[in-house]
């Protein structure tokens, strides 16, 4: 999919396409120059999360048309901002991750323990999650 490396040093892979995700909207949580929000982390959205995110002006789950978002719903996946993932963990609401697709770039903003800690994903090789 792309050349780009995720949090344990493998090959980044999709984090979603229903809805379509990634600052670039190409599904995978890419990052470049443009991306001044770090939209990094490959999140698996709770209701506990997008509440919080709304709480901190973050709202993720309102339709915005005039941006083709149809607002996210629990379950679906999406790439956050590195730092509003951060702050729903140190705040008690973080999103279950997957580590395979969240780029290494998240490691500028997160620990990666705390990334380990809410895995939802098993890499091929689970000795990269000690």
């Amino acid at each position: 999919m792309t050349s780009e490396r995720n949090v344990l040093g493998g090959e980044l892979e999709g984090c979603g396409t229903d809805p379509m995700t990634g600052f670039y909207r190409d599904g995978c949580c890419n990052t470049g120059p443009e991306d001044i929000g770090n939209h990094t982390v490959c999140a698996v959205v709770s209701a506990e999360f997008l509440a919080h995110q709304r709480r901190i002006g973050n709202d993720l789950s309102t339709p915005r048309p005039e941006f083709g978002f149809s607002g996210l719903r629990p379950g679906d996946r999406w790439c956050v901002c590195a730092s509003r993932w951060l702050q729903a963990y140190v705040d008690g609401a973080p999103a279950p991750i997957v580590l395979a697709a969240t780029h290494e770039r998240a490691l500028d903003a997160v620990p990666l323990d705390a990334l380990r800690e809410h895995a939802v994903d098993v890499p091929a090789d689970p000795s990269a999650l000690t």
